[in-house]
């Protein structure tokens, strides 16, 4: 079993950056791939990006490939969600999620376990 906690959210200007961070509990975290999701005011939750559980394949969502980038430390149980080049519609309260399936968290459903979600608020 594992379970994701997030930070590390916040406000920033437009074409700033932040860096969230998912600490996982659970001896079998490397085990697990790791994913990032968000969901602004009024829409659905959308998947963001997703790392395996070696850290070999990442995966991201056209709207944020070239500016975000996914990474773990297993040593550590953390995944980090790098963010650059910020943008107004970015505004979301991002989650971080587990699962053994790598295709589980790329498709963004049948998902093993969630975070509370950390709230990204990029100003114009």
């Amino acid at each position: 079993q594992v379970q994701v906690v997030e930070s590390g959210g916040g406000l920033v200007q437009a074409g700033g950056s932040l860096r969230l961070s998912c600490a996982a509990s659970g001896r079998t975290f490397r085990s697990y791939a790791m994913g990032w999701f968000r969901q602004a005011p009024g829409k659905e939750r959308e998947f963001v990006a997703v790392i395996s559980w070696s850290g070999s394949l990442t995966y991201y969502a056209d709207s944020v490939k070239g500016r975000f980038t996914i990474s773990r430390e297993n040593a550590k149980n953390v995944v980090y969600l790098q963010m650059n080049s910020l943008k107004p519609e970015d505004t979301a309260v991002y989650y971080c999620a587990a699962d053994l399936n790598i295709s589980r968290l790329r498709v963004g459903t049948e998902i093993g376990y969630w975070g509370q979600g950390t709230q990204v608020t990029v100003s114009s």
